[in-house]
C-alpha cells in the first residue's frame, strides 16, 4: 500500500485528490509542519527539503520500492503508474504539462507568497502586499483567459494540471481576489469542486487543519530552523 506523508495543505491536497481519482489504496503518515515534525529525521530521509508532500510505493518501477518527494513529480508518477489523468500521444502530453509546470513555478509559489504577506507575516508590508496581490489577480486572468477557449487547463479533459491548481485556488479570498470576477474560472472551479474523489481528497486530515495562531508554529514554517542544515 502507497504511503503518503502529508498535512492538510494546498500541495498536500493535490496528492490526496490524483490518489483518490486514480483509487490507489494508501495510507496517510500525518506530518504537522506547525509543530516541527517536518525536520524530523525519519521524514527529511524521504524530503531532503523538509516540505509535504513524500510518498514511498512499496510496489513501483519493476515491482522495487520508490521515494519521492514533490507533489508535482508524485502526480506525474501516480499518472504514470496507473495511465490516468495525463494524455498518451505527444501533443496532449506537453499541453497538460505546460499547466502542471504553470502551477508549480507560479501558482504556488506566488499565491504562497500572496498568503504569507497578507496574512501571516508579522508586519504589514504594503509593498509586498501589493506586488503578490497584483501578481495573484494576474494569475486568476491568466486561467480565466485559458479556460474562456478550453474546458480543462490542460485541454478538453481532466488532467493532472487541473489537480494540482485546483487547491491553490480554494483560498482566493485571501489572495485578494473575488472568484466571480473569472467567471470561466469559476465555472471550472465549481465543476471540479464537485468531484466526488475531489471531495473525498479534500476530506483527507480536515479535521487536523488549524489556524496559524501561536508563535511556535510560526517558528516552524517561517522561521529560522528552515535555513539550518538538518
Amino acid at each position: 500500500m502507497i504511503e503518503v506523508y502529508s498535512w492538510p495543505t494546498p500541495n498536500g491536497h493535490k496528492v490526496h485528490i490524483m490518489l483518490e481519482e486514480c483509487g490507489l489504496p494508501y495510507r496517510v503518515i500525518p506530518v504537522d509542519i506547525s509543530s516541527g515534525a517536518q525536520f524530523e529525521h525519519k521524514f527529511l530521509s524521504i524530503s531532503p527539503n523538509n516540505k509535504i508532500p513524500a510518498l514511498i510505493d512499496p510496489a513501483g518501477p519493476d515491482n522495487k520500492p520508490i521515494s519521492l518527494f514533490e507533489s508535482g513529480a508524485i502526480l506525474l508518477y501516480l499518472a504514470g503508474k496507473t495511465g490516468k489523468f495525463l494524455p498518451s500521444d505527444t501533443a496532449g502530453k506537453y499541453e497538460v504539462l505546460q499547466w502542471l509546470m504553470f502551477q508549480i513555478g507560479a501558482v504556488g509559489p506566488m499565491l504562497g507568497q500572496t498568503h504569507h504577506f497578507r496574512i501571516y507575516a508579522p508586519e504589514k508590508i504594503k509593498y509586498a502586499i501589493d506586488r503578490y496581490s497584483s501578481e495573484a489577480q494576474r494569475l486568476y486572468k491568466v486561467m480565466n483567459t485559458r479556460l474562456a477557449g478550453s474546458t480543462y487547463l490542460g485541454g478538453s479533459h481532466y488532467s493532472i494540471a487541473d489537480i494540482a491548481v485546483f487547491p491553490w485556488l480554494r483560498s482566493w479570498k485571501n489572495q485578494g481576489v473575488e472568484l466571480s470576477d473569472y467567471p470561466h474560472l469559476k465555472g471550472w472551479f465549481d465543476e471540479i469542486s464537485a468531484r466526488p474523489a475531489v471531495l473525498r481528497g479534500l476530506g483527507v486530515m480536515s479535521e487536523q487543519h488549524k489556524p496559524l495562531t501561536d508563535e511556535k508554529a510560526r517558528e516552524n514554517l517561517f522561521g529560522e530552523k528552515q535555513y539550518r542544515r538538518h
